[in-house]
C-alpha cells in the first residue's frame, strides 16, 4: 500500500492545492465590488514543493477509534496558511485590489493545470489496472 500511496502522493497533493486555489481565486470574483477587500492568493509552486518534501500538507487531525482492531487514521486539514496579499497593477479609489482580468486568467490557468493533473492521475491508474490484468 505504502508503494501505491507514494505513486499518487505527488498528483494528490497537487489537485489538491489546485482545488483550494481555485477557492481562493473564486473568493476574489465574488469581492470584486466589496470596498477593501484584498485579493489573496499563494505561490503554488513553492506550496507544492514544501508539501512534497514534508510528504503531507499539515498534521491534519487524528481521528478516533472505537475498537483495538480499527486502523489509525488522519484526516488531512484543507486550508493554505501561507496566503498572500496579491499586489494590484492599478489601485482602484475604494481600495479593492480585485482586478477582474488577472483573477479570471488566474482562473482558467488552475482550471487547465487541473484537468491536466486529473489527466495525469486517470493515466496512472489506467496503466496500474492493464499492469494487474495482464
Amino acid at each position: 500500500m505504502d508503494r501505491l500511496d507514494a505513486a499518487f502522493r505527488f498528483q494528490q497533493e497537487a489537485l489538491s492545492l489546485r482545488t483550494e486555489r481555485q477557492s481562493v481565486i473564486a473568493s476574489n470574483i465574488a469581492h470584486a465590488d466589496t470596498p477593501g477587500y484584498k485579493a489573496r492568493d499563494f505561490d503554488f509552486a513553492s506550496t507544492l514543493a514544501q508539501s512534497v518534501q514534508r510528504g503531507q500538507r499539515s498534521a491534519g487531525t487524528m481521528l478516533s477509534t472505537t475498537s483495538a482492531r480499527h486502523l489509525p487514521g488522519q484526516a488531512p486539514t484543507a486550508s493554505v496558511s501561507d496566503l498572500e496579499y496579491r499586489i494590484p497593477l492599478q489601485s482602484s479609489i475604494d481600495g479593492n485590489t480585485v482586478e477582474m482580468d488577472t483573477e479570471r486568467v488566474a482562473f482558467a490557468d488552475n482550471t487547465v493545470h487541473y484537468e491536466a493533473g486529473l489527466t495525469v492521475m486517470s493515466a496512472k491508474i489506467k496503466t496500474m489496472l492493464a499492469a494487474i490484468q495482464s
